[in-house]
């Protein structure tokens, strides 16, 4: 199954012109994801676990299949890498509910670790078991990762981190690797 690049919204390159996709349900894979992933010109890797991942500068994009047959869920997941105090967790609350309340994806939480720092994880889920149709997929894929670089630049504004921010905030994966 290829993906139809009409069916892309522009997210940085144009991909390459590539035949129409499946006209009915189809169950998504990591293959589709790579696919998708590439045509939309980010980089991504393959962690220890076999999830992509799709690494910022801040954060890191998690493209991820679990669950058996019918039940089977496509979540993206993303990891916040600026830690915060746990002094600040409150204030981190506050404005994460409001972006949850404002915003259909990604739905942000925390998480605290052991040593105190307080880190923030978003997450959009699609069940998949039954197939979905190809440009749902895609569209809600592209939407979610946009929505997750948008959080990002709207946290840094919301809790005024423009100074801790750095100027490459829009890079794509893989830009900060050698």
């Amino acid at each position: 199954m290829s993906i139809d690049p009409s069916s892309i919204p522009n997210f940085g390159g144009q991909p390459e012109p590539q035949e129409t996709g499946p006209a009915g349900p189809v169950i998504p894979d990591q293959d589709l994801v790579k696919q998708l992933l590439e045509q939309m010109e980010l980089k991504y890797v393959v962690d220890d676990e076999g999830d992509l991942a799709a690494p910022w500068e801040q954060f890191r994009t998690y493209f991820m299949f679990r669950g058996e047959e019918e039940q089977q869920v496509f979540s993206v997941r993303t990891f916040y890498d600026r830690p915060h105090g746990i002094e600040e967790k409150l204030r981190l609350l506050e404005v994460i509910d409001d972006w949850n309340r404002r915003t259909l994806w990604p739905k942000v939480y925390t998480h605290t670790n052991d040593d105190g720092t307080v880190r923030l994880i978003g997450e959009a889920q699609m069940l998949i078991g039954v197939g979905v149709s190809l440009e749902h997929f895609v569209s809600s894929t592209v939407s979610w990762v946009r929505a997750s670089i948008e959080f990002d630049k709207w946290l840094i504004e919301q809790l005024g981190l423009e100074a801790d921010a750095e100027s490459g905030d829009d890079e794509k994966p893989g830009d900060d690797q050698a």
